[in-house]
């Protein structure tokens, strides 16, 4: 396994105040392990893959990588953002957005429950900060900084460290998607049939997870992975290794920050393990095992959501489905996504190509395209588990909400690969991803990527 070094500096101040800065870096092995016996991941342990190493396998041994995490954290910071999410409009600003901006990002977040919520739009106005503000602004409306008597600063902080440790240069799996997965998932947590039940520690969890679920992902997926012989892969015997290195990621943060370091060693053990059991749940090669599970609950009628275990089940439903909630996303909010995903689809094949591997499934853009890509993800894994969360919520207003978009989304997919077809067929060009014989291959595709462990 290929050794990792990241240096580790100290906070570095400056002599004026608006450029004091903490520059926290690494040192050491990949793994840390922790007075609870779970193994963590330092933050910023998944190195950049730089695929130039990918043909120079003459070479073996220690490969450094170096990377600088710089965050501008100063207390006038803290400060503004403690007020802010407080309601109290500071006298003047930080220079961190405009007021207008500000203001028309507090009058979203006045709306936060609501599914048409522009994720995207939102990002814009907290000046690509959605993930932070968002977290603490529903820390605050759910009384969690109370009850667990968090300190802000600290939150603060922490919620930085996992909205950095997101790799923008990815075109899905970035901080705003983990934005977009914790928006729905607490617009899930308010459903009636669960939202009763609910304790402040399962609102935490849920939203937690939610946050983190995707933390340092590399923009690439486990077979990706496996066939380059990363670390990780050797890591986590070719096992959920994406999910794994999210979770252990997580903690490392958690412990970083010191954010739980007042609650007692046996709750932070526990809240370690099930943040564990909700963001393994995510893995899509598992779909089949937890769609089984909870058509089963809901057969039997045995759902007792006062008891911890079921109600935990429920959590890992409800973040697969805000996992994979776009499709249920007005039109053009889902479409924004599915060009996304398959652009990071598009990229990995491209490297795939570039390096003579074998090319991925939905990953080879002249086969591939988004409609039939769409098609068979809407078709095989999100109406399956959609239309079981909509039985358990009683047909709730929002599971009726998320249905309608989602036929009329898949709608929209087929027209679209319908006209791809008839202009394939005027131009002339035989085959590629208008023929209509490969909606078919594409669903076919999405099967198989499931079953590998891909992620649409």
């Amino acid at each position: 396994m290929s050794c990792l070094m990241v240096e580790r500096c100290g906070e570095i101040l400056f002599e004026n105040p608006d450029q004091n800065v903490k520059c926290v870096c690494m040192l050491g092995d990949v793994r840390l392990r922790g007075q609870t016996g779970v193994p963590a991941e330092r933050r910023g342990s998944y190195p950049f893959i730089d695929f130039h190493l990918l043909n120079n396998t003459a070479h073996s041994g220690e490969i450094g990588t170096k990377k600088k995490v710089k965050r501008l954290l100063s207390f006038q910071r803290y400060f503004h953002a403690s007020r802010l999410l407080r309601g109290i409009i500071p006298q003047a600003p930080l220079h961190l957005l405009d007021e207008d901006y500000l203001g028309q990002a507090r009058h979203m977040l006045s709306k936060v429950g609501t599914w048409d919520f522009d994720i995207f739009l939102f990002d814009r106005l907290t000046n690509g900060n959605s993930l932070v503000t968002l977290l603490c602004h529903l820390f605050n409306t759910h009384g969690l900084i109370h009850h667990f008597k968090l300190d802000m600063v600290t939150l603060h902080r922490f919620l930085v460290m996992v909205q950095e440790d997101y790799h923008n240069q990815n075109p899905y799996h970035n901080a705003v998607h983990a934005a977009d997965v914790t928006q729905a998932m607490h617009c899930y947590l308010k459903e009636p049939k669960l939202a009763s039940f609910l304790t402040p520690l399962d609102i935490m969890l849920g939203l937690l997870a939610a946050a983190a679920h995707d933390v340092d992902h590399p923009g690439v997926n486990q077979p990706f992975l496996i066939k380059t012989n990363h670390h990780l892969a050797n890591l986590y015997q070719n096992m959920s290794v994406l999910e794994n290195h999210h979770w252990r990621s997580t903690i490392g943060m958690l412990r970083e920050s010191r954010l739980l370091a007042h609650l007692p060693k046996e709750m932070t053990q526990n809240i370690e393990q099930q943040l564990g059991s909700l963001i393994l749940a995510t893995d899509i090669s598992r779909q089949n095992e937890f769609l089984t599970r909870l058509k089963a609950h809901l057969h039997n009628k045995d759902l007792r959501l006062e008891d911890v275990h079921d109600r935990h089940f429920m959590l890992q439903i409800a973040l697969k489905c805000a996992d994979i909630c776009n499709p249920c996303r007005i039109w053009e909010m889902s479409k924004q996504w599915s060009e996304r995903v398959c652009e990071e689809f598009y990229r990995q094949g491209y490297l795939e190509q570039k390096f003579e591997l074998e090319i991925s499934p939905l990953c080879n853009q002249q086969k591939d395209s988004i409609p039939s890509i769409q098609i068979g993800f809407m078709t095989y894994i999100v109406e399956p588990l959609f239309q079981e969360w909509a039985r358990f919520t009683g047909n709730s207003a929002l599971s009726e909400n998320m249905l309608s978009h989602l036929a009329h989304n898949k709608a929209q997919w087929k027209s679209l690969l319908s006209k791809q077809h008839r202009n394939s067929s005027n131009s002339g060009s035989g085959g590629g991803s208008g023929d209509p014989e490969h909606t078919g291959q594409g669903t076919e595709n999405q099967e198989q990527t499931v079953t590998e462990g891909g992620t649409p």
